[in-house]
């Protein structure tokens, strides 16, 4: 793994993913989007890993979007991956829940890989924002399609048209964020929400973030059928039947993925 982005288990089924160019303010650049879609596809692959928290080494800024340098110098399509697409995540095709931890900024770029995590958590002084029209540009890698599902249209319309951020308090009002933490207390807010997450059924998280994604473009009766399609899958598998059992004898269930 590149050292432009930690990886880490922090604790038992929990991975941290880290980007680490502080000094460019986590600017995307080609090898931090190569090393952050290494990432994903490890915590994939991992089966001690079950929920994912991506955090920044900067404390004042999240990520800053598009390396403008590699830009200029006619790499702007290296900071799109194969299977990732820009930064390496907001394209992913990946089964686990990931949480942004988030302290300071989240504009642009920066608040697309948020909007590409299932979960946000942020810090109260947190921006969020999507400032391209100010520059002429487009928040093409998840912006503007995203935050229309993630908040009130009209509201979603008025941060795109005006490229103005909102604090972490609207944020969270708007329910674009999940929990709202002190100043420095993200990342154990973040680890409080992945704990909870962990404690279930790997499996039964995993279909159900799933179909989740899917049905917010489905009509209710498309989105059951998928629903339907994940439980058939659940059904043949040892989790499945630790559940109920768990339950009977009263004790808590252990599960095991499969």
């Amino acid at each position: 793994m590149s050292n432009l982005v930690h990886y880490e288990i922090i604790e038992d089924w929990i991975a941290l993913v880290t980007l680490n160019r502080p000094e460019k303010r986590n600017a995307i650049n080609p090898e931090l989007a190569q090393a952050l879609e290494a990432a994903v596809k490890r915590s994939e692959s991992d089966d001690m890993v079950r929920a994912v928290i991506l955090t920044s080494s900067n404390d004042k800024t999240f990520c800053a979007g598009a390396d403008l340098k590699a830009v200029s110098e006619g790499r702007g399509r290296e900071l799109y991956t194969a299977d990732g697409g820009f930064g390496g995540l907001v394209e992913a095709q990946r089964r686990k829940p990931w949480i942004a931890a988030i302290t300071g900024s989240a504009l642009a770029g920066g608040m697309e890989l948020s909007l590409a995590c299932d979960m946000i958590v942020a810090a109260q002084a947190t921006l969020f924002g999507l400032p391209e029209a100010k520059r002429g540009l487009v928040a093409a890698a998840g912006g503007i399609s995203r935050l229309p599902k993630a908040i009130p249209r009209n509201l979603a319309m008025e941060l795109i048209a005006t490229g103005d951020p909102i604090d972490a308090a609207r944020a969270y009002d708007l329910g674009l964020v999940n929990t709202v933490t002190p100043a420095g207390k993200h990342l154990e807010g973040a680890l409080d929400l992945a704990r909870r997450i962990v404690v279930n059924a790997p499996l039964a998280v995993q279909e159900g973030i799933g179909v989740a994604k899917e049905a917010v473009n489905l009509t209710d009766e498309a989105g059951m059928r998928l629903a339907d399609k994940a439980v058939a899958r659940l059904r043949g598998t040892e989790d499945y039947q630790e559940g109920p059992l768990a339950f009977i004898e009263k004790r808590a269930p252990v599960w095991k993925g499969r």
